[in-house]
């Protein structure tokens, strides 16, 4: 059967309302206030008119405009036309009526020194009288006519139960806009204080947080809004965990004066952070070492126009170096970090100069000509290639870009005097089963022959595992995977990972790098890790959806598909060679690991045998053999095999 809303033809008022929410913004504010004028000047004149008992009075049109603007220009001082028609309520009309009562006040005032002749006293108080039920009951005709006349088509089609997180004026503000939006149907509010559960705000029950996951079930609850100052965060975490195995929706609220103001819509908010997701704490940075290697310090990024890179750039720039200097092997990705630098710095106001220069890290002459150019201080050392399966196919590519290309950069450094030099690494050149873990710890190695044969420049490596949000993350995969129905696929289910957002990786990596005093490897605490295939579960919950099978039709649902390891991927991932070769350091989110080290001699001679297999015959099996005796724990193994 069909449904009568869906088929429904648009009346005229639908099209009118319709054709009228439409005009631009300022038109409609400005449609609203003259409308304002005319009562206001009307009721004015009626107002005398009931004082003097007839409409023959002698009041100047002067004074009587005056008087018919002077609470119109006042409610649109205090803002009051911004969005009073999206969320109207009694706390609105609060400050409408202290304005009325100061220009009643006013007029009083007024008329006790004769400055305004002829106009009653008892005029200004019944003008604020008939003026005041205007704006009330205005507006509330207006927004039953908007709701009903607008959304009817619509109102009884899809609506998703919603539950409102909090009580008090934020949870009343959240609910009038909510109730506004033809999609959702708040049926309850979810409160942690029990005191108040079976109360009713706005016809809306309340009920206790630590049922909430029974109420979710109860009244078939899709969606949950929060908005929580950030003191309070740990309550959407604490709900977040009840809800683990729900799929509901649960989105967070930035900022209400930005939904009433018209700034942002309900459909433009996002859903809750992954991070909340994976329940990681973060730690304020610590602000002496941020600054330490930056502050009106020359700074080069080297692979500045990557997922870290970039993010390093940003937390670099926010700590004022006097010049930073990108270095980046792709055009399209070092306009892109340029441009966005450039704006920033221009929205700030700072004075820091940007110099982008392209070039690959294994071109040491191009990295010296650079650092002597503009007599760089520090560099952070980003430029990789990291996705497994990719460097696994292009062995040579990778070890020429990540070993020799670290080499050559740290060597650069240290013949031009650059003070710091702190080189990014990963989890996976710990016991690598892939050539890209095997590269970077090769890496790692020459930083640390490097380190110790010099006294020139601090050289120092930062270790760390996945990052949220990252080129090649598993999480906008799937994110797009939920968003079109799946399948989610994960390669294995017993496949665990460390995540970090990419902001906490990047401000982790310049306080370690301020903390070297020469050859350290940092690891950085990465929390417990996390299935993938748990992770993957939460995001389809999260999103409001069920894994496929968890449902009476084993038809419905997003499923999870295992699609088998990739070339060189492990089960897990580790962050440390040895159980106890870790030291704590004065950060909590810092350690430190010792490492066994290879003579730097040793090295270079590796070295100019690869550059040589490079220019030649690029003999994969010779490779893989040298990465068996350099690289501890280093095993080749075939594709699929469980590690």
């Amino acid at each position: 059967m069909s449904n009568p809303y869906l088929n429904a033809r648009p009346s005229f008022l639908h099209k009118l309302l319709s054709y009228a929410i439409e005009l631009p913004r300022w038109v409609k504010i400005s449609g609203l206030i003259a409308v304002d004028f005319i009562v206001s000047l009307i009721t004015l004149l009626l107002a005398i008119a009931l004082r003097y008992g007839d409409f023959q009075f002698h009041v100047s049109a002067t004074i009587i405009v005056f008087f018919a603007a002077l609470p119109i220009v006042l409610l649109g001082l205090t803002h009051f036309y911004t969005h009073v028609l999206r969320v109207f309520q009694d706390r609105s009309m609060r400050y409408v009526l202290m304005v009325l009562l100061a220009c009643l006040v006013l007029g009083q005032a007024l008329i006790v020194y004769q400055v305004t002749p002829n106009v009653p006293r008892a005029a200004p108080a019944i003008h604020m009288f008939l003026l005041y039920m205007w704006l009330w009951n205005s507006r509330i005709i207006t927004q039953f006519v908007v709701v009903r006349g607008l959304h009817k088509t619509r109102r009884n089609t899809n609506m998703q139960n919603v539950l409102v997180y909090g009580v008090g004026h934020v949870a009343k503000d959240l609910i009038h806009v909510l109730q506004q939006n033809p999609e959702y149907r708040i049926v309850g509010i979810v409160d942690e204080r029990k005191p108040l559960s079976g109360a009713r705000v706005l016809d809306v029950k309340v009920y206790p947080v630590d049922e909430v996951r029974d109420i979710v079930d109860k009244l078939d609850v899709k969606h949950i809004f929060f908005s929580l100052p950030q003191n309070l965060k740990h309550l959407q975490t604490a709900l977040i965990e009840q809800l683990v195995d729900t799929p509901v929706k649960i989105t967070q609220i930035p900022s209400l004066e930005d939904i009433t103001s018209g700034k942002i819509k309900l459909s433009d908010i996002k859903p809750v952070n992954v991070l909340d997701v994976l329940q990681r704490d973060t730690v304020e940075p610590n602000t002496d070492l941020l600054q330490k290697n930056i502050v009106n310090k020359v700074v080069m990024v080297t692979g500045a126009g990557g997922s870290i890179g970039s993010e390093l750039c940003r937390q670099i720039l926010k700590q004022q170096p006097a010049e930073l200097v990108l270095f980046e092997l792709s055009e399209f990705a070092l306009y892109s970090i340029q441009h966005e630098l450039l704006n920033t710095i221009k929205a700030t106001g700072t004075h820091t100069q940007i110099h982008a220069h392209l070039g690959s890290v294994t071109n040491q002459a191009l990295i010296e000509d650079i650092c002597r150019q503009y007599q760089v201080q520090t560099i952070y050392h980003a430029a990789a290639y990291k996705h497994v399966p990719i460097v696994e196919a292009n062995e040579y590519e990778g070890v020429m870009n990540n070993f020799v290309g670290t080499y050559r950069t740290v060597k650069a450094a240290i013949n031009t005097g650059v003070q710091t030099f702190v080189a990014i690494s990963t989890d996976k050149a710990v016991r690598p089963t892939n050539v890209m873990g095997a590269t970077k710890r090769m890496a790692e190695l020459a930083c640390q022959a490097l380190a110790a044969s010099q006294n020139t420049t601090i050289i120092s490596m930062v270790r760390f595992g996945n990052v949220l949000g990252s080129s090649g993350s598993v999480v906008p995969l799937f994110n797009k995977q939920i968003a079109k129905g799946g399948p989610v696929t994960v390669t294995h289910p017993d496949v665990t990972r460390y995540f970090m957002t990419i902001p906490e990786a990047a401000q982790l990596v310049i306080q370690a790098g301020a903390m070297a005093k020469g050859g350290e490897v940092f690891v950085l605490d990465m929390g417990k890790p996390v299935k993938i295939v748990d992770l993957a579960k939460r995001m389809i919950h999260l999103s409001g959806f069920k894994v496929k099978g968890e449902m009476t039709n084993p038809q419905e649902g997003i499923a999870i598909e295992y699609v088998g390891l990739r070339p060189g991927e492990k089960l897990y991932e580790e962050l440390i060679i040895g159980g106890d070769n870790i030291d704590k350091t004065s950060h909590e989110l810092i350690m430190q690991a010792r490492e066994n080290r290879v003579e730097l001699a040793v090295l270079e001679d590796v070295l100019q045998q690869v550059c040589q297999q490079y220019a030649d015959k690029q003999d994969t099996d010779w490779l893989k053999h040298q990465f068996e005796i350099f690289v501890e724990g280093y095993k080749d193994r075939p594709v699929g095999q469980a590690v």
